[in-house]
């Protein structure tokens, strides 16, 4: 009877298990940071969803999977007010470790649990930094430098004429 319960376990872990799922996870930790800091942050996923808004830096755990056979695809949106805003894609790929479902005959994990969990796919860029870039329109107008101008009395408007103050 032990024997068979042992024989039964075994099998059913054979049969149900699949490597990417033992080996591998679903969920990949990825690091978002920009210059300057304190940038808004959105992620979308791949049917246009907002998953997650923060500011930088940080940390979001995104999984690789959006369905059966589908790997997610990410859309990473740094923004910051008086800057360009900078869009980055993080897109899975797919794990070495699910075709080590071949070499163990693992029909029901190649076809089935690990394309259904997700553990098929990977995320391989776990860190995002972007520099984002002055806005040259925002710059023109909030920063704008001091300029010196010299005119010749001949070439000023008559409404300036009147406020003009003689130097001795």
């Amino acid at each position: 009877m032990y024997l068979t319960k042992t024989l039964v376990t075994a099998a059913l872990f054979l049969v149900l298990s699949s490597c990417a799922t033992i080996v591998s996870k679903t969920k990949y930790p990825v690091t978002i940071d920009s210059y300057p800091r304190d940038a808004n942050i959105t992620i979308t996923n791949r049917r246009g969803e907002q998953i997650f808004t923060g500011e930088t830096p940080a940390l979001v755990r995104l999984k690789s999977g959006s369905g059966y056979f589908r790997r997610e695809i990410y859309e990473i949106t740094i923004s910051k007010k008086g800057y360009v805003s900078r869009t980055v894609e993080i897109r899975a790929t797919l794990n070495g470790w699910y075709f080590g479902n071949i070499f163990y005959f693992q029909t029901i994990g190649f076809l089935v649990v690990d394309p259904a969990t997700g553990a098929m796919y990977r995320i391989n860029q776990l860190d995002v930094y972007e520099k984002l870039e002055v806005d040259s329109k925002t710059k023109n107008v909030t920063q704008r430098e001091p300029q010196l101008h010299i005119y010749d009395i001949n070439e000023i408007p008559e409404a300036w004429k009147s406020k003009l103050v003689a130097i001795q």
